[in-house]
């Protein structure tokens, strides 16, 4: 081909790929929930650790049904999610009532058929006062939400996972550095955080045959209205502690979900550096 030909056959491409480009329609991103449709679960989810987390799985694709006591929160979340183009599902539940776990259940098993991560996130915690102080009504509302909600939705949760097709799942407890250590004036925050801790070992042990990964992350003092306040009192004093972005947190709580369901992280600590954590010093 001479020099002339090869110009109008190089002019002849260079219009070919302009017309193609032009006419193929613009690159689009999918829908966070085509990457992958997993259905997770927050408790806890109208506020703080709860809210992040739940954000931070829709935002990864994830299908979120949020759990907690205030209806008014979850929905304004999953409005939020919709107006995103995310798919949330906002079911009031108390955790500490086993008929109320058990409607939250139902509803999952009938909108998805399957759940493929839980995050027991609910919590609360008690006045700050001696044991002498604190009454049985204020023991028996912290260890209903922390302990019994935390067992009760694991165990609906393994009932569902067991049952699924592909079987299996993961459940992630949010326990607390007092899990560990305590803060003053903290019985029965800690003593249920203790627990948590137990029942994340014994569950990751007794989940292997069915699949099922049990994982618990300690978070201490993500910047959250609770920590906030607890933050002034862990040595017993008025001091003001290290708070870290909740963006840790819930990039942790992301990075156990999407692990494979072959590996596990039985426990994890997210802290601020500098915060008090051992002898709370």
């Amino acid at each position: 081909m001479n020099e002339d030909g090869k110009n109008v056959a190089d002019a002849a491409q260079a219009t070919a790929r302009t017309v193609a480009q032009e006419a193929a329609p613009a690159p689009t991103h999918a829908a966070p929930q085509a990457r992958h449709g997993k259905v997770a679960l927050v408790t806890g989810a109208g506020r703080g650790i709860g809210r992040a987390t739940a954000l931070a799985l829709l935002q990864d694709g994830y299908r979120v049904v949020l759990s907690g006591r205030s209806a008014e929160p979850l929905q304004v979340l999953a409005e939020q999610a919709k107006a995103e183009g995310w798919e949330a599902l906002a079911v009031p539940t108390d955790v500490s009532d086993a008929a109320s776990v058990d409607a939250l259940f139902e509803r999952i098993q009938s909108t998805y058929g399957r759940l493929d991560v839980l995050f027991n996130n609910a919590g609360i915690g008690a006045p700050a006062v001696p044991i002498d102080e604190l009454t049985v009504e204020q023991w028996n509302a912290v260890l209903g939400t922390n302990l019994t909600g935390a067992f009760l939705c694991t165990r609906a949760a393994f009932r569902l996972m067991k049952a699924q097709t592909p079987r299996g799942g993961r459940i992630i407890n949010n326990g607390s550095i007092s899990a560990y250590a305590p803060r003053p004036n903290g019985v029965p925050y800690t003593a249920t955080k203790h627990g948590v801790l137990g029942l994340t070992r014994a569950c990751a042990l007794d989940g292997r045959h069915f699949d099922i990964a049990v994982s618990q992350i300690d978070i201490g003092n993500a910047n959250t209205e609770m920590a906030a306040r607890m933050a002034q009192e862990a040595n017993g004093e008025v001091a003001v502690e290290p708070l870290m972005d909740l963006k840790h947190v819930t990039d942790a709580v992301l990075y156990i979900a999407n692990l494979p369901l072959s590996a596990n992280v039985l426990t994890m600590n997210v802290m601020a550096a500098k915060m008090p954590f051992v002898g709370r010093g």
